[in-house]
């Protein structure tokens, strides 16, 4: 991994996308950046100074954007479409749908500075509703990654994938997470990385490294959850949260809102087949102007609140 870390040890999951993509391009002359006047803020800059014939800058036009992708990809190109999670996604709506998603155009799309990693910019320039808009389309495979790690792997994947991807890509420090030397990514499949019968914590992206905090602060109170890294959204694997389900607890936490993303999926799994207690956690509407601190700690995402979540299920 080429990311590298700050002093406190936390890492933007940009970097090692752009670090992964220019690795990439190195190998494949097809792969393709496309962006909305964003090569600063998606740090594209090193691409476009490498393969300058390669970085289509559209200016600040989201839906020509996501076009300009498609035909690139009909062409036979890979195309990496960048730019804030909230315009790519919320403007080029109609583009994903009929000029990705449906035509399942080999259409990589990158949703910069997602959920509320703009706080101060204010509720226009929040993402917390990319997940939701984009998993009720299907044919798009979606990946939230929570480190660093998983960031490259959701691009290998992407890039290795005929079809419609979009990964979410926060600009908020993650730590990177401890796993075994063969791990591997699998769209499809979520990652235990706490085990325990008691209760689950299902998270997903910036969100992952709280529980994870949430589930050490509970085993010293003799509270054993299971923490569980939903970062593929779609497809997403029922079999991991139907076995979550039989803890009887479940509390889901991401940086979305509370309405469509992994929480509202987890509830249309478990309704239907193992109805148990849940607590879903997230944006219950839009936010006000702030950091993102504060507004992740307004919204209860932090491991103190997941925690308290948890043994409220449980009636501790």
């Amino acid at each position: 991994m080429s990311a590298a870390a700050s002093k406190t040890g936390l890492f933007d999951c940009r970097d090692a996308y752009v670090a992964t993509l220019e690795a990439l391009g190195a190998e494949n002359n097809d792969i393709v950046a496309v962006v909305n006047d964003s090569v600063g803020s998606s740090k594209l800059g090193k691409f476009r100074d490498t393969f300058p014939e390669r970085l289509i800058n559209v200016g600040i036009a989201e839906q020509n954007m996501v076009g300009v992708g498609a035909g690139l990809a009909n062409g036979g190109k890979v195309a990496f479409v960048s730019g804030a999670s909230c315009f790519l996604t919320g403007r080029s709506l109609e583009q994903v749908k009929a000029d990705v998603a449906y035509s399942q155009a080999n259409v990589k799309l990158c949703g910069i500075s997602s959920g509320v990693a703009y706080g101060e910019l204010g509720p226009t320039h929040h993402s917390i509703e990319d997940v939701a808009w984009l998993r009720t389309m299907g044919n798009i495979d979606i990946i939230v990654p929570a480190d660093p790690w998983e960031t490259e792997q959701a691009i290998r994947h992407a890039a290795a994938t005929e079809g419609p991807v979009f990964i979410r890509i926060s600009r908020m420090g993650v730590p990177a997470l401890e796993r075994p030397e063969d791990a591997q990514f699998q769209i499809g499949k979520a990652e235990v990385l706490h085990t325990g019968d008691d209760a689950a914590i299902l998270a997903n992206g910036t969100v992952v490294c709280r529980a994870l905090e949430a589930a050490k602060t509970l085993a010293a109170e003799g509270i054993h959850v299971r923490v569980v890294n939903m970062s593929s959204m779609s497809p997403i694997d029922e079999a991991a949260i139907l076995a979550a389900a039989q803890t009887g607890a479940i509390v889901t936490a991401e940086e979305h809102s509370v309405r469509g993303g992994l929480g509202g999926a987890v509830a249309e799994i478990v309704a239907q087949h193992t109805p148990c207690r849940l607590k879903i956690l997230g944006f219950a509407g839009f936010q006000p102007t702030g950091s993102a601190e504060f507004l992740m700690e307004q919204a209860g995402l932090t491991a103190e609140h997941i925690a308290a979540s948890v043994r409220t299920l449980l009636d501790r």
